[in-house]
């Protein structure tokens, strides 16, 4: 007895056509499962990096506010140059030294000595050393430094005399006889500016001449 051809064709298995045609397609499928697993890991890297620099920008942003919100017009004990500021102040567009007082929740407290800068390596750095007496000043080359942010490109710094109408906005305080009303950083980095920080400084009651009166919270 003869078997039908449709019979003999469905025990013979599939051809070497056939199978070459399967191995293509399947490989195709393995290469848009890794292709989307990669974008969609590439997809998280930078979501992760956003979420990051967010943070950093919140941690930068929230102790500057904190340690130049709580500037010290304390002034020099050493004899002060004709036409030069008595403060422990020096604002340029590039770097900014003041003395304040360390929050005691990083670890120390009191007044200290503090620079920002930007440093050759893209750097914010703010460097810190403890304060002394009026007639010791600040030798920054024995200060302790903390890198508040990587990759910066820029740092520019403004300082507003609200003295008269309107307020003045420099790239430099010359002012000799008061300290600046707000402060404003700028910060650009290689992803773009970030969000200027404006700071206005509240000048501690134990160091500031206009004010008298019991001091709360430890000394300034």
């Amino acid at each position: 007895m003869k078997r039908a051809p449709g019979n003999r064709r469905a025990g013979a298995g599939f051809t070497l056509v056939e199978l070459l045609i399967v191995l293509v397609l399947l490989s195709l499928v393995v290469l848009a499962m890794g292709s989307a697993l990669r974008t969609a890991s590439q997809t998280e890297e930078r979501v992760d990096a956003r979420l990051q620099r967010m943070d950093d920008l919140r941690v930068a942003n929230g102790f500057l506010r904190t340690v130049l919100g709580r500037m010290s017009a304390q002034k020099t004990g050493l004899p002060v140059p004709m036409g030069s500021s008595p403060y422990f102040f020096t604002g340029t567009s590039t770097a900014i030294a003041w003395v304040g007082v360390m929050p005691a929740r990083y670890g120390a407290g009191g007044r200290y000595h503090f620079r920002l800068t930007r440093t050759d390596a893209g750097q914010l750095l703010l460097q810190y050393l403890p304060w002394v007496d009026a007639f010791t000043p600040p030798d920054w080359a024995a200060a302790q430094g903390s890198v508040l942010l990587t990759g910066v490109t820029g740092l520019s710094l403004h300082y507003e005399d609200a003295a008269g109408e309107p307020p003045i906005w420099a790239p430099e305080w010359t002012v000799i006889d008061r300290l600046p009303n707000r402060i404003a950083i700028a910060v650009q980095t290689a992803t773009g500016p970030w969000p200027d920080i404006i700071v206005a400084p509240r000048v501690l009651p134990a160091s500031d001449p206009r004010t008298s009166g019991p001091v709360f919270g430890g000394s300034v």
